[in-house]
């Protein structure tokens, strides 16, 4: 990436707690394939198909995979913006999936969210002072009008906003300053998690390196956790703690940051992994690159067994039998896979 060239992404040291802030059990999320005269469902698209992982508060779970892998279905189903088909979604003790709406609204503003798109994510027709104040208003966090207003220069100036563009419309900021309302945005409610769905893909690679710090040190600020969903590999190695890999609706591989990234167990991560250019032509010309063959596969009609089977140079005929359990092969690192 050459943003990362361009504006450096500064180490920053993370200590998160042995307390786990989010726990995801055996998600499943199945949407319908509808057609017919009556509307039956016809088949199942397999979004999220048995996802399991656990986050530390404080921590910063990368989740990582290629496009239609089911990240972002992985997220809002965390934030049950989409209902799971099944599972459970433990965040601080409760399962959300269980949870009323009445009850759900009392959490939300605990978890939050900063999309993929800050051209979309903001409403054209709210100034930048509305768009963070509202929050604030509808869960009754600063319930006086005027001390509303005077919250949003404080949230703006956290985000490296000139106070005086709270006056300002979206269509009238850059795409990396439409990004920094929607972290203001999120920052407002006080959470406890935010689910950072790609943040910085939209965003011209000059500026991507500085929304990465800016999260990082509103990280170290507010003691925050984040759920970094991402298909830049070279951007979540620099800001995660932890690395899941997915593939068609399931985790394949997760470990620690610096595990998974020098020694990789899974062929898919390794795959995914050889992809990433290396800016030094020697090292980048020795090295082995893996090559996928065909296509993914469409989740509407997974493989059996090993959904990755039909691509992996290192399959065996009992790869299409039984689905891998996804196991610990090292302390701290799982991989599914029965060849590692």
């Amino acid at each position: 990436m050459t943003g990362l060239a361009a504006s450096p992404i500064r180490a920053t040291d993370r200590t998160p707690s042995g307390e786990v802030i989010l726990e995801v059990r055996n998600l499943v999320k199945y949407f319908p394939v509808g057609g017919g005269i009556f509307g039956k469902a016809l088949g199942w698209i397999r979004a999220v198909d048995g996802v399991s992982f656990s986050i530390r508060r404080g921590e910063t779970l990368g989740l990582v995979g290629e496009s239609g892998c089911g990240k972002t279905t992985t997220g809002r189903c965390i934030l049950q913006l989409e209902r799971p088909t099944s599972g459970e979604v433990i965040f601080e003790g409760r399962d959300l999936s269980r949870l009323s709406p009445a009850e759900l609204r009392a959490v939300r503003r605990k978890i939050q969210v900063i999309f993929q798109d800050p051209y979309s994510s903001l409403n054209p027709r709210m100034t930048v002072g509305q768009i963070i104040a509202e929050p604030l208003a509808v869960h009754g966090i600063v319930p006086d009008r005027q001390a509303r207003k005077a919250r949003v220069p404080e949230l703006l100036s956290r985000v490296g906003i000139i106070p005086s563009m709270a006056d300002r419309y979206p269509h009238e900021l850059s795409g990396g300053q439409r990004q920094r309302v929607g972290v203001a945005r999120a920052l407002a409610m006080e959470p406890s998690l935010i689910v950072c769905d790609e943040p910085v893909s939209a965003l011209d690679v000059s500026i991507q390196a500085q929304i990465i710090n800016l999260l990082e040190d509103l990280q170290a600020e507010f003691h925050l956790t984040y759920l970094f969903v991402a298909h830049d590999l070279s951007v979540v190695r620099h800001i995660s703690d932890r690395v899941a890999v997915m593939y068609l609706g399931k985790i394949v591989e997760i470990a620690d940051r610096q595990a998974l990234y020098e020694d990789p167990l899974h062929p898919y991560t390794k795959a995914l992994l050889s992809a990433v250019p290396i800016p030094d032509p020697v090292v980048e010309g020795a090295r082995e690159h893996v090559v996928l063959r065909g296509e993914v596969p469409s989740a509407l009609n997974p493989p059996s067994g090993c959904v990755f089977h039909p691509r992996c140079p290192i399959a065996i005929p009992e790869c299409s039998g039984a689905v891998p359990e996804l196991r610990e092969i090292r302390p701290g690192h799982r991989a599914a896979c029965i060849r590692v």
